[in-house]
């Protein structure tokens, strides 16, 4: 199976389309170059007038989670959604808190699925992140 981080972003959400548009037609394609991008060439690409800087730094932010910790894109976007959009502030949850913002952001979505986030997931997730920090 192929690591997230080496897989092009493809499929986000529909709210990233024109972000994803920006970034292709800038020759970023993949989560490794998303991660990439600097303050400047954010600035650039939310020029366009298409993609807006707050979803480009939010894309990003994804990038680095599933490029840090490979957590595929989808799980990557819960955390960011969830509040918990650094690998810092991951590594300083407690799994329940974790599991606690990722059931009530799936909840409030309706996503009628069983939750991405169980005790397991969340203790694996979080000793990634520490494991990172040191």
């Amino acid at each position: 199976m192929t690591s997230p981080r080496a897989q092009p972003f493809n499929d986000l959400p529909q709210s990233f389309r024109r972000e994803q548009q920006e970034l292709v037609r800038a020759g970023i394609t993949t989560w490794p170059e998303v991660q990439a991008i600097d303050e400047l060439q954010l600035s650039r690409l939310a020029r366009s007038g298409l993609a807006s800087a707050r979803n480009l730094k939010r894309l990003r932010g994804i990038a680095t989670l599933v490029c840090a910790l490979d957590l595929p894109p989808q799980d990557a976007a819960l955390l960011m959604h969830a509040g918990i959009a650094s690998i810092s502030a991951l590594a300083s949850c407690t799994p329940e808190r974790l599991m606690r913002q990722t059931g009530r952001l799936e909840r409030s979505l309706g996503t009628r699925r069983q939750a991405v986030v169980d005790l397991n997931v969340a203790r694996d997730w979080i000793k990634r992140a520490k494991q990172l920090m040191n």
